[in-house]
C-alpha cells in the first residue's frame, strides 16, 4: 500500500506544526492494521458489542490534548470536487498553504471507478491536460438507450441529456488519482488515510476546522496500546468535500439550516461491477442505458454500460431509494439485471474483475441547500450537483470546487484579515455559472418519475423535446425517500434467481472484489441509535436494512433465548451510506471509521 505523505510548510507560519515523526507514527499505525485482508475467512463479519466501562484513566486517555496545525485552507475529501478546489487555489495563489485529508488508504481508493466525464471544467481547470497524460483515453462515440421488457431490448431514441458527443469513459479512480498528482505538484498537503471525524468551532460558532478520528481504540471502545489522538486541522476557511451524503455535512445542515426552504434531497443506489470480456464482444466507446425490467413501473430505476479500452466494461443499475417495497433488493436486481439477453450475450466468457456500491444525490436543483457558511463552504457531490438525466455530475463537482476557491482568493486579496471568512459570494457564483444553467434545464424530469416510469417518461419526452427545460413551473419533490417505504404487510415478497456463479454472483464473492477492510479491532462506524426501534423496523417493516446494503452490513440473528437480534457487520462495510438515507426511522448513523479503511477501488 503506498500512501503518499508530504511535509510542505508554505505560506504563513503555522500556531502549531506537527512533527513529521508523529505523522510517521500514525501511518505506520494505519498500515498495522491493512497488513492482511480477511480472506480466508469463511465470514468476515465483526460482530456488534456493547462497550464496557471507562476507567477514569481510560477517559482522560480518550479525551487528553491533541496536536494542532495551522493552514489557510483545509479541505475534507480528496474527490474531483476537493482537488480541483485545492488545484485552483494553488493556481490563483501559489504561497497559499492548502491541505487536503482523505479518509480512503490512497487518493482515488474510495472513487467507484467507471462513469463517463464531461470535460468542460478540465479543460478550463487544466487547458493542457492531454500534455500533462490525464487518464481520459476513451472517447464516447455510440449512444444507445433501451427500453426492457424480461426478454426484449427496445432501442429508442437517445434523450438529449444522454448524447455523449465529446465526452469520455474513464476510470474515475484513476482521474482522481492524477488530478491528486497535479494537487501536489502545485504544492498541495495531501493526506490520505485520515478520516475527518468532527468539526470543530470558534466561540462565534464558526467553523474552525476539522479534527481527525482517533486511532487504536478497541471494539470495547477502550484505548489500546497502538492508540493515538486525532489531530487538529486549523484555517480560516474549511471545504466539505465529502461526496454524497457526507456525515459532516450532515451536522453543518442542522446547526447552520442549510436546507431550509428547499426540497428534501433524493438518492440512489448505484451498485456497479468492472468485467473483462471477449474482444468479439466489445465496442470501445460504446455508452449504453436501459430503463425498464427489471424494475416495476412504479420504482424507478436503470443501467449503464460504458465500454472501455482494454476490453474493460463498467457496469452497473441504479435504483432510487424512493422505492416502496421493502423485500425489494437493489444487489439482487443487478444480478438479475445481468442475464438478460442484451447484457447476457455481452458478458459471457467475461470475467468479473472489480464490485463496488455508492448511493448517489438525485434532487438536482430543487434540493440545492445553501452552500456557505461562517468558516466554511459545500462543494461537489456532499451538496448534490449531480445531472440526474445526464447521469453526470463530475463535471459541476470540479467546477463548484473551482468557484469556492476563487471566492477564498478574491476574499484574501479584499485585505479580509478575520479569523474566518465567510464566502457569501460563492452561492452568487455557482448561481452565476454554468453549473446552475446545466441542472435547472432538467430541473422537472426527475421529480415527475415520482408518479411512475410511464408519467416519467413523457414529462421527460416534454421537457426535453418541447419546452427544452423552460417550462413555467419547477416540479417539487414530496418527502424524503425514507418516508415512501411501506410496511410488510402492504407489500409482495420478491423471490429472486441463485447466482449462477458466472453472470451472476452472491453477495459474498462480490465483496472480496471491493478490497473492502477495515480493521476488526475498532468500535463499528454504523450507529444504531435505537435497539426498539430497530426491532420495530424488524417487525413493521420485515428488516428492509438486510436488503438495501450492498455489503450484508445488517443480519437478522436469534440470541440464545430465540430473540432476534440485529448484529452489525462493519467490517464489510462499503461506505456507500444507504443505510443513513433508507433506514424507516432514520435509526442508522454512519459516521467514518479509522482512516484508511473500507474499499478499494481502481
Amino acid at each position: 500500500m503506498s500512501l503518499n505523505f508530504h511535509m510542505r510548510g508554505i505560506g504563513h507560519t503555522s500556531k502549531k506544526v506537527l512533527s513529521s515523526t508523529r505523522f510517521i507514527q500514525i501511518i505506520n499505525h494505519n498500515r498495522g492494521n491493512f497488513v492482511h485482508k480477511i480472506t480466508t475467512q469463511k465470514r468476515w463479519f465483526s460482530s456488534s458489542h456493547t462497550e464496557s466501562e471507562l476507567t477514569s484513566e481510560e477517559k482522560e486517555i480518550l479525551n487528553g490534548p491533541r496536536d494542532s496545525d495551522m493552514f489557510d485552507v483545509v479541505i475534507v475529501g480528496a474527490g474531483p470536487s476537493g482537488l480541483s478546489a485545492a488545484i485552483k487555489l494553488k493556481q490563483l495563489e501559489k504561497d497559499l498553504r492548502v491541505c487536503v485529508v482523505e479518509k480512503g488508504p490512497e487518493v482515488g481508493s474510495h472513487i467507484l471507478a467507471g462513469a463517463v466525464i464531461e470535460p468542460r471544467a478540465l479543460n478550463e481547470l487544466i487547458p493542457n491536460w492531454k500534455e500533462k497524460g490525464a487518464p481520459l483515453i476513451t472517447e464516447a462515440k455510440d449512444d444507445r438507450f433501451y427500453f426492457l421488457t424480461s426478454s426484449q431490448s427496445i432501442r429508442l431514441p437517445t434523450p438529449p441529456p444522454m448524447h455523449n458527443e465529446g465526452n469520455y469513459i474513464i476510470s474515475l479512480a484513476n482521474f482522481t488519482r492524477w488530478l491528486g498528482s497535479q494537487a501536489e505538484e502545485l504544492g498541495v498537503e495531501i493526506y490520505p488515510g485520515f478520516a475527518a471525524s468532527e468539526v470543530l468551532y470558534n466561540e462565534d460558532g464558526s467553523v474552525k476546522g476539522i479534527a481527525t478520528s482517533d486511532m487504536g481504540i478497541g471494539k470495547d471502545g477502550k484505548p489500546t496500546e497502538n492508540f493515538t489522538r486525532g489531530m487538529e486541522l486549523h484555517s480560516k476557511i474549511t471545504l466539505f468535500a465529502e461526496g454524497c451524503r457526507g456525515s459532516l455535512t450532515k451536522t453543518l445542515y442542522k446547526k447552520f439550516g442549510l436546507r431550509n426552504g428547499v426540497d428534501p434531497q433524493s438518492f440512489g443506489i448505484g451498485i456497479k461491477e468492472l468485467w473483462t470480456i471477449p474482444a468479439s464482444q466489445h465496442k470501445q466507446g460504446l455508452v449504453i442505458h436501459t430503463v425498464g425490467w427489471p424494475m416495476d413501473f412504479n420504482t424507478y430505476g436503470g443501467a449503464f454500460i460504458y465500454h472501455l479500452e482494454n476490453n474493460q466494461v463498467a457496469l452497473g443499475y441504479v435504483v432510487g431509494l424512493d422505492y416502496a417495497n421493502p423485500y425489494l433488493n437493489p444487489y439482487k436486481e443487478f444480478q438479475r439485471f445481468k442475464h438478460h439477453p442484451l447484457v447476457k450475450s455481452m458478458l459471457e466468457g467475461g470475467r468479473c474483475d472489480g464490485y463496488g456500491a455508492r448511493a448517489i444525490n438525485e434532487g438536482g436543483f430543487q434540493a440545492i441547500p445553501n452552500l456557505s457558511f461562517p468558516g466554511g463552504a459545500l462543494i461537489g457531490c456532499t451538496a448534490g450537483f449531480l445531472n440526474t438525466p445526464k447521469i453526470k455530475g463530475i463535471h459541476n463537482a470540479m467546477k463548484t470546487g473551482m468557484l469556492a476557491a476563487e471566492s477564498i482568493v478574491e476574499n484574501i486579496k479584499k485585505g479580509n484579515d478575520a479569523e474566518t471568512l465567510n464566502l457569501t459570494d460563492y452561492n452568487d457564483k455557482v448561481k452565476n455559472s454554468w453549473v446552475w444553467e446545466d441542472l435547472y434545464r432538467v430541473r422537472n424530469i426527475f421529480p415527475a418519475f415520482q408518479y411512475g416510469l410511464v408519467p416519467g417518461i413523457i414529462n421527460a419526452a416534454f421537457e426535453a423535446y418541447i419546452s427544452r427545460g423552460k417550462s413555467p413551473w419547477t416540479l417539487r419533490m414530496r418527502k424524503p425517500d425514507h418516508d415512501f417505504t411501506k410496511p410488510a404487510k402492504e407489500s409482495t415478497p420478491i423471490e429472486y434467481p441463485k447466482p449462477d456463479g458466472k453472470i451472476s454472483f452472491d453477495l459474498l464473492t462480490n465483496l472480496q472484489r471491493s478490497g473492502t477492510n477495515h480493521s476488526e479491532n475498532q468500535p463499528p462506524h454504523l450507529k444504531v441509535r435505537n435497539p426498539e426501534l430497530a426491532l420495530k423496523n424488524y417487525k413493521e417493516y420485515a428488516a428492509p436494512e438486510s436488503r438495501f446494503c450492498p455489503a450484508g452490513v445488517y443480519e437478522w440473528i436469534e440470541n440464545e433465548k430465540g430473540q432476534p437480534h440485529l448484529q452489525i457487520n462493519a467490517q464489510n462495510c462499503l461506505h456507500c451510506k444507504t443505510c443513513d438515507i433508507k433506514d424507516k426511522f432514520q435509526n442508522i448513523d454512519y459516521t467514518v471509521p479509522e482512516g484508511g479503511g473500507g474499499p478499494k477501488y481502481g
